[in-house]
């Protein structure tokens, strides 16, 4: 059964509301008081401090922490229901009635939210054997609507979890020893469960390294990984349209154990024009022309999405809502093009001069309008 001090809540000493700058001003303060370095005569300090790391690590990430609180309240951690099974470090035969799994999909995926919460443990676990590829990482880049038409690079900026230079991802300060695991007994995993019912997981305490540092990395707090920005030069392609995936291989967080890196997977999205509308390889433009344009016809300039101007005959007598086509000015892509469709709106102008006004009469009598 896992103690209170596995309550994450209970090691910063916030409230299950505590909001976000709640739950840092929290663990500054822990930290601070807890570090190694501060407190060289007391050995439980580096245990703490690492507990608090841990517990920063998914109260501060949203989507973790809903996890989190979901597991809680299905007593997966020993606190939350009444009854709830704690953790426990040895595999629950299987001729008692019960059951031992490491997928539960088929609730749901279940299973997912544990370990999501310790999303390394995985690639712990897999660099243990052996060399483990990287994770994917998602990102959506927005670009403009003419970067989208004529393509071309764009430089991103993308939030990676990074192995912790520091102490090479095994979270202990250079120089410090790893010691087993006292939560899973060295073997880097952990169940949990209600009754017969038990699920296998990576130890949170160890992130399913199956030791624990002496002495936590003071630049990772213990966890081996760090968040960096990185920097990337990304090509758009031709004619992109929102939803539109690349994938960039190699790009991705980096593997352990030697393994290599994961992809970078790219979604686009195509901010809007004020001007400009996309159908297919056909643009579409809307551009106001006045009573006498219409009905004594003129020649209007409209600019083309490529940024060129073209010269465009209105014929006398054109009615708002006409539609012309400026053939090829459209976009470019996979050896075709699109056209622009300029469609005209006429306005009429709401405060007309005296002779303005003498003209317009003098036209609806001659045409036979007024009644």
């Amino acid at each position: 059964m896992a103690n209170e001090s596995k309550d994450f809540y209970k090691v910063l000493g916030v409230k299950e509301s505590a909001t976000k700058d709640e739950i840092k001003s929290a663990y500054r303060k822990l930290a601070k008081k807890y570090h190694p370095d501060a407190n060289a005569d007391d050995p439980k300090a580096a245990d703490r401090f690492k507990e608090v790391g841990e517990a920063y690590s998914v109260l501060s990430d949203p989507e973790k922490r809903k996890k989190y609180d979901q597991m809680r309240k299905l007593g997966a951690f020993g606190f939350g229901q009444p009854g709830g099974g704690g953790f426990r470090t040895s595999r629950p035969p299987s001729s008692d009635g019960g059951f031992s799994i490491d997928d539960l999909s088929g609730l749901g995926g279940l299973g997912d939210i544990f370990s999501s919460i310790f999303d390394r443990s995985k690639r712990s676990q897999s660099a243990k054997q052996g060399r483990a590829k990287g994770k994917n990482v998602e990102y959506v880049v927005e670009v403009s609507f003419k970067r989208a038409v004529e393509g071309g690079k764009v430089a991103i900026t993308v939030p990676i979890s990074e192995e912790c230079a520091t102490c090479g991802g095994d979270g202990a300060e250079p120089g410090s020893k790893l010691a087993r695991c006292s939560e899973c007994n060295g073997s880097g995993t952990v169940s949990f469960g209600q009754g017969g019912f038990a699920v296998n997981r990576p130890c949170p305490a160890c992130f399913g390294r199956g030791k624990i540092p002496e002495k936590p990395c003071t630049a990772c707090f213990g966890t081996g990984t760090l968040r960096q920005n990185r920097k990337i030069q990304v090509t758009v392609p031709t004619g992109v349209e929102s939803g539109a995936k690349v994938r960039l291989s190699g790009q991705g967080e980096r593997g352990t154990g030697g393994g290599p890196p994961g992809d970078l997977l790219i979604t686009f999205k195509v901010k809007p024009d004020s001007f400009f509308r996309r159908e297919g390889l056909d643009i579409h433009v809307t551009v106001p022309i006045n009573v006498a344009q219409a009905g004594l016809g003129s020649r209007i300039r409209v600019r083309t999405v490529h940024g060129t101007r073209v010269t465009l005959r209105v014929p006398p007598g054109t009615q708002s809502g006409t539609k012309f086509r400026i053939k090829g000015q459209g976009i470019a892509k996979a050896g075709k093009a699109g056209d622009q469709y300029v469609e005209v709106k006429v306005e009429v102008p709401k405060e007309l001069t005296e002779e303005q006004k003498e003209a317009l009469e003098n036209f609806a009598d001659s045409a036979g309008l007024r009644h």
